[in-house]
Protein backbone atom coordinates (compact mmCIF):
# COMPACT_ATOMS: atom_id res chain seq x y z
CA UNK A 1 0.00 0.00 0.00
CA UNK A 2 1.41 3.39 -1.02
CA UNK A 3 1.57 6.03 1.71
CA UNK A 4 -0.47 9.07 0.74
CA UNK A 5 0.55 10.77 3.99
CA UNK A 6 3.82 10.20 5.83
CA UNK A 7 4.63 12.33 8.88
CA UNK A 8 7.98 11.95 10.66
CA UNK A 9 9.22 13.62 13.84
CA UNK A 10 6.55 16.33 13.77
CA UNK A 11 6.80 18.81 16.65
CA UNK A 12 4.88 21.94 17.60
CA UNK A 13 5.31 24.15 20.65
CA UNK A 14 3.56 27.31 21.79
CA UNK A 15 4.76 29.90 24.29
CA UNK A 16 2.17 31.49 26.57
CA UNK A 17 3.04 33.81 29.42
CA UNK A 18 6.69 32.84 29.17
CA UNK A 19 5.83 29.14 29.45
CA UNK A 20 6.55 26.74 26.58
CA UNK A 21 3.84 24.17 25.89
CA UNK A 22 4.78 21.14 23.80
CA UNK A 23 1.63 20.16 21.89
CA UNK A 24 3.16 17.66 19.45
CA UNK A 25 6.29 15.84 20.62
CA UNK A 26 7.62 13.95 17.64
CA UNK A 27 4.66 12.52 15.73
CA UNK A 28 5.18 9.65 13.27
CA UNK A 29 2.17 8.69 11.16
CA UNK A 30 1.51 7.04 7.81
CA UNK A 31 -1.85 6.81 6.02
CA UNK A 32 -2.01 4.46 3.06
CA UNK A 33 -3.85 4.90 -0.21
CA UNK A 34 -7.57 4.33 0.34
CA UNK A 35 -7.15 4.00 4.12
CA UNK A 36 -9.41 5.86 6.57
CA UNK A 37 -7.69 6.56 9.90
CA UNK A 38 -9.39 7.92 13.00
CA UNK A 39 -7.33 10.39 15.05
CA UNK A 40 -8.77 9.95 18.52
CA UNK A 41 -8.22 12.19 21.52
CA UNK A 42 -10.03 14.47 23.97
CA UNK A 43 -10.57 18.17 23.31
CA UNK A 44 -7.32 20.06 23.72
CA UNK A 45 -5.12 17.05 22.96
CA UNK A 46 -3.71 18.60 19.77
CA UNK A 47 -5.84 16.90 17.11
CA UNK A 48 -6.64 20.15 15.34
CA UNK A 49 -3.01 21.26 15.59
CA UNK A 50 -1.91 18.05 13.87
CA UNK A 51 -4.52 18.46 11.13
CA UNK A 52 -3.46 22.09 10.58
CA UNK A 53 0.10 20.89 10.11
CA UNK A 54 -0.85 18.12 7.69
CA UNK A 55 -3.21 20.50 5.89
CA UNK A 56 -0.35 22.99 5.37
CA UNK A 57 -2.51 25.65 6.99
CA UNK A 58 -0.04 26.91 9.57
CA UNK A 59 3.73 27.23 10.01
CA UNK A 60 5.94 26.81 13.05
CA UNK A 61 6.27 23.03 12.84
CA UNK A 62 9.44 20.95 12.91
CA UNK A 63 9.64 17.60 11.14
CA UNK A 64 8.70 16.07 7.82
CA UNK A 65 5.29 16.02 6.11
CA UNK A 66 5.07 14.13 2.83
CA UNK A 67 1.78 14.28 0.94
CA UNK A 68 1.33 12.05 -2.09
CA UNK A 69 5.11 11.69 -2.24
CA UNK A 70 5.90 15.41 -2.03
CA UNK A 71 7.86 16.90 0.90
CA UNK A 72 6.02 19.99 2.13
CA UNK A 73 9.06 21.42 3.95
CA UNK A 74 10.82 21.91 0.61
CA UNK A 75 8.01 24.04 -0.83
CA UNK A 76 7.57 27.80 -0.75
CA UNK A 77 4.19 29.41 -0.06
CA UNK A 78 3.04 29.02 -3.66
CA UNK A 79 4.09 25.39 -3.68
CA UNK A 80 2.21 24.64 -0.46
CA UNK A 81 -0.87 26.39 -1.83
CA UNK A 82 -0.69 24.26 -4.98
CA UNK A 83 -0.24 21.03 -3.01
CA UNK A 84 -3.10 21.93 -0.68
CA UNK A 85 -5.36 22.74 -3.64
CA UNK A 86 -4.46 19.69 -5.72
CA UNK A 87 -4.01 16.92 -3.14
CA UNK A 88 -6.16 17.79 -0.11
CA UNK A 89 -9.82 18.07 0.78
CA UNK A 90 -11.13 19.47 4.06
CA UNK A 91 -14.24 18.89 6.18
CA UNK A 92 -14.67 20.85 9.40
CA UNK A 93 -17.00 20.62 12.40
CA UNK A 94 -18.75 23.74 11.13
CA UNK A 95 -19.39 23.43 7.42
CA UNK A 96 -18.08 26.88 6.38
CA UNK A 97 -20.23 26.93 3.25
CA UNK A 98 -20.47 30.20 1.35
CA UNK A 99 -23.89 31.59 2.34
CA UNK A 100 -24.58 33.44 -0.90
CA UNK A 101 -24.03 30.34 -3.05
CA UNK A 102 -26.38 27.38 -3.38
CA UNK A 103 -25.38 23.79 -2.67
CA UNK A 104 -24.23 23.04 -6.22
CA UNK A 105 -22.28 26.29 -6.48
CA UNK A 106 -20.44 25.56 -3.23
CA UNK A 107 -19.20 22.31 -4.78
CA UNK A 108 -18.51 23.86 -8.18
CA UNK A 109 -16.33 26.70 -6.85
CA UNK A 110 -13.24 24.69 -5.76
CA UNK A 111 -13.26 22.96 -9.14
CA UNK A 112 -13.33 26.27 -11.02
CA UNK A 113 -10.44 27.52 -8.87
CA UNK A 114 -8.54 24.49 -10.14
CA UNK A 115 -9.37 25.54 -13.73
CA UNK A 116 -12.00 22.91 -14.44
CA UNK A 117 -14.53 23.95 -17.08
CA UNK A 118 -17.96 24.93 -15.78
CA UNK A 119 -19.91 22.15 -17.47
CA UNK A 120 -17.66 19.42 -16.02
CA UNK A 121 -17.63 21.10 -12.61
CA UNK A 122 -21.41 21.27 -12.50
CA UNK A 123 -21.77 17.65 -13.58
CA UNK A 124 -19.33 16.56 -10.86
CA UNK A 125 -21.14 18.63 -8.22
CA UNK A 126 -24.53 17.26 -9.18
CA UNK A 127 -23.22 13.70 -9.18
CA UNK A 128 -21.67 14.01 -5.71
CA UNK A 129 -24.65 15.77 -4.17
CA UNK A 130 -27.09 13.30 -5.69
CA UNK A 131 -25.06 10.39 -4.29
CA UNK A 132 -25.43 12.05 -0.86
CA UNK A 133 -29.21 12.30 -1.22
CA UNK A 134 -29.25 16.00 -2.10
CA UNK A 135 -30.21 15.83 -5.75
CA UNK A 136 -33.42 17.74 -4.94
CA UNK A 137 -31.55 20.45 -2.96
CA UNK A 138 -29.00 21.59 -5.53
CA UNK A 139 -30.41 25.11 -5.79
CA UNK A 140 -30.88 25.66 -2.04
CA UNK A 141 -28.60 27.98 -0.11
CA UNK A 142 -27.05 26.86 3.20
CA UNK A 143 -29.65 28.76 5.23
CA UNK A 144 -32.34 26.63 3.58
CA UNK A 145 -30.65 23.35 4.49
CA UNK A 146 -30.64 21.38 7.73
CA UNK A 147 -27.40 20.90 9.66
CA UNK A 148 -26.98 17.39 8.29
CA UNK A 149 -27.63 18.56 4.73
CA UNK A 150 -25.11 21.39 5.09
CA UNK A 151 -22.47 18.93 6.26
CA UNK A 152 -23.22 16.64 3.31
CA UNK A 153 -22.57 19.59 1.00
CA UNK A 154 -19.27 20.16 2.83
CA UNK A 155 -18.36 16.50 2.23
CA UNK A 156 -19.14 16.83 -1.49
CA UNK A 157 -17.08 20.02 -1.66
CA UNK A 158 -14.11 18.29 0.01
CA UNK A 159 -14.18 15.49 -2.59
CA UNK A 160 -14.96 17.66 -5.60
CA UNK A 161 -11.38 17.70 -6.91
CA UNK A 162 -10.74 14.01 -6.18
CA UNK A 163 -8.11 14.69 -3.48
CA UNK A 164 -5.54 12.08 -2.56
CA UNK A 165 -6.17 12.84 1.13
CA UNK A 166 -9.23 14.14 2.96
CA UNK A 167 -8.74 15.79 6.36
CA UNK A 168 -11.80 15.95 8.61
CA UNK A 169 -11.82 17.77 11.97
CA UNK A 170 -14.74 16.57 14.13
CA UNK A 171 -16.91 16.41 10.97
CA UNK A 172 -20.04 15.37 12.89
CA UNK A 173 -19.31 17.19 16.15
CA UNK A 174 -22.01 19.80 15.54
CA UNK A 175 -24.76 17.24 14.81
CA UNK A 176 -27.11 15.22 17.00
CA UNK A 177 -26.22 11.55 17.42
CA UNK A 178 -28.65 10.16 14.84
CA UNK A 179 -27.72 12.71 12.18
CA UNK A 180 -24.02 12.26 13.01
CA UNK A 181 -24.28 8.52 12.37
CA UNK A 182 -25.98 9.09 9.02
CA UNK A 183 -23.55 11.77 7.84
CA UNK A 184 -20.50 9.78 8.95
CA UNK A 185 -21.75 6.65 7.16
CA UNK A 186 -22.24 8.64 3.96
CA UNK A 187 -18.84 10.32 4.37
CA UNK A 188 -17.07 6.97 4.80
CA UNK A 189 -18.96 5.42 1.89
CA UNK A 190 -18.16 8.27 -0.47
CA UNK A 191 -14.48 8.49 0.54
CA UNK A 192 -14.12 4.76 -0.09
CA UNK A 193 -15.94 4.97 -3.43
CA UNK A 194 -13.69 7.82 -4.51
CA UNK A 195 -10.56 5.93 -3.43
CA UNK A 196 -9.21 8.76 -1.28
CA UNK A 197 -7.30 8.34 1.96
CA UNK A 198 -8.66 10.14 5.02
CA UNK A 199 -7.52 11.28 8.45
CA UNK A 200 -10.51 12.01 10.68
CA UNK A 201 -10.09 13.74 14.05
CA UNK A 202 -12.72 12.85 16.63
CA UNK A 203 -13.18 12.45 20.37
CA UNK A 204 -15.96 9.90 19.82
CA UNK A 205 -14.78 6.31 20.40
CA UNK A 206 -17.92 4.83 18.86
CA UNK A 207 -17.49 6.73 15.60
CA UNK A 208 -13.75 6.03 15.50
CA UNK A 209 -14.40 2.29 15.54
CA UNK A 210 -16.18 2.57 12.18
CA UNK A 211 -12.92 3.49 10.46
CA UNK A 212 -10.11 1.26 9.22
CA UNK A 213 -7.60 2.12 11.91
CA UNK A 214 -7.44 4.20 15.10
CA UNK A 215 -4.50 6.23 16.38
CA UNK A 216 -4.65 8.07 19.70
CA UNK A 217 -3.09 11.40 20.55
CA UNK A 218 -2.03 11.52 24.21
CA UNK A 219 0.20 14.13 25.84
CA UNK A 220 1.76 15.04 22.52
CA UNK A 221 2.51 11.47 21.42
CA UNK A 222 0.70 9.22 18.99
CA UNK A 223 -0.29 5.70 20.02
CA UNK A 224 -1.58 3.00 17.71
CA UNK A 225 -5.11 1.86 18.53
CA UNK A 226 -7.27 -0.98 17.33
CA UNK A 227 -8.19 -1.65 13.71
CA UNK A 228 -11.71 -2.06 12.38
CA UNK A 229 -12.84 -5.66 12.08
Amino acid sequence: MNDILKVSGLRRSFTQGGVTIDVLRGIDLAVGQGEIVALLGPSGSGKSTLLQAVGLLEGGFDGSIRIDGEEAAKLDNDGRTRLRRDALGFVYQFHHLLPDFNAAENVILPQVIRDRDMASARARAESLLTSLGLGHRLDHRPSQLSGGEQQRVAVARALANRPALVLADEPTGNLDERTADIVLAEFLRLVREEGSAALVATHNERLAEKMDRVVRLHEGYLEEGSARN
